[in-house]
């Protein structure tokens, strides 16, 4: 095995410019999703290049495992209030993010490589999608892990309806989505939100460690593994699509502007 070459990481940087990549071990490439004056919330660009990236991956060979991680003390804190606020006014900016949220959640559960989250300080939304749908999610101690979208007042799509109630259930998944609740990496962990938690400046090390393990590894079974664990999620298909209809319709009702304003205010809706 070797290391993604300088070719090959040029080659993702130019199709998905709005994020990071590094090849720290051989036949593992990292994603850093970079933004760090804005927590690393994910812009229109982000947004798009995190829907697109993991078909990239899916069919390049020198790939074995991918690490995904923000860039500095959190991992994301979601879409980024413009890109939130196009979606309000812009009919085509709203079915645009529409699509790229679907594609973000079938090409990362469809990606045949492993991927591993390291997820420090703050995942929310879009982000936290990115950070739970990885095959292996290691946390931070003291992470705050939030949806996000009731306090938005739209309804709990991107990757929640899919995902939470399989790793948590379906009790604590209603607790956790209807009231918004913050989970930290440490109840993460005991709920079963995520694979393992550790002290936060053990995170990144823990995490590439699993990745270095993983690439390590067979290559057909270590895809072959994920494609039938994740006919689990496949199951829920029709769920999660219901439940991103739901999201976006909640863009067209007067909460979204009542909520946004909250959010930015730091206030309860």
């Amino acid at each position: 095995m070797t290391n993604p070459d300088a070719v090959a990481l040029d080659a993702y940087r130019k199709a998905c410019p709005a994020l990071q990549f590094a090849a720290p071990l051989p036949a593992v490439l990292e994603i850093i999703i970079g933004n760090e004056t804005r927590r690393n919330a994910a812009d229109a660009a982000t947004h798009r290049d995190l829907a697109q990236v993991w078909r990239l991956i899916d069919t390049d060979p020198a790939i074995r495992a991918v690490l995904v991680r923000g860039a500095g003390a959190h991992f994301s804190s979601g879409g980024d209030f413009s890109l939130i606020e196009e979606m309000i006014e812009d009919d085509a900016a709203l079915v645009r993010v529409w699509k790229e949220a679907s594609d973000l959640v079938y090409n990362l559960v469809n990606c045949s490589k492993p991927v591993v989250s390291a997820i420090r300080g703050t995942a929310v939304g879009a982000g936290l999608a990115v950070a739970l749908l990885a095959d292996i999610a290691i946390a931070g101690r003291s992470a705050k892990l939030m949806d996000g979208h009731t306090r938005l007042g739209v309804a709990a799509g991107d990757h929640a309806v899919l995902i939470w109630p399989l790793l948590c259930g379906l009790a604590r998944a209603r607790y956790y989505l209807l009231l918004n609740e913050p989970v930290t990496g440490e109840v993460a962990e005991r709920i079963g939100l995520v694979a393992r938690c550790v002290e936060d400046d053990e995170v990144y090390a823990t995490a590439l460690e699993i990745a270095r393990k993983l690439a390590s590894g067979s290559p057909t079974a270590m895809q072959w593994t994920k494609r039938a664990l994740n006919n689990w999620l496949k199951l829920s298909g029709p769920s999660f699509d219901a439940s991103l209809a739901l999201e976006f319709l909640g863009f067209r009702l007067p909460d979204i502007r009542e909520g946004l304003a909250a959010v930015k205010n730091k206030r309860s809706i």
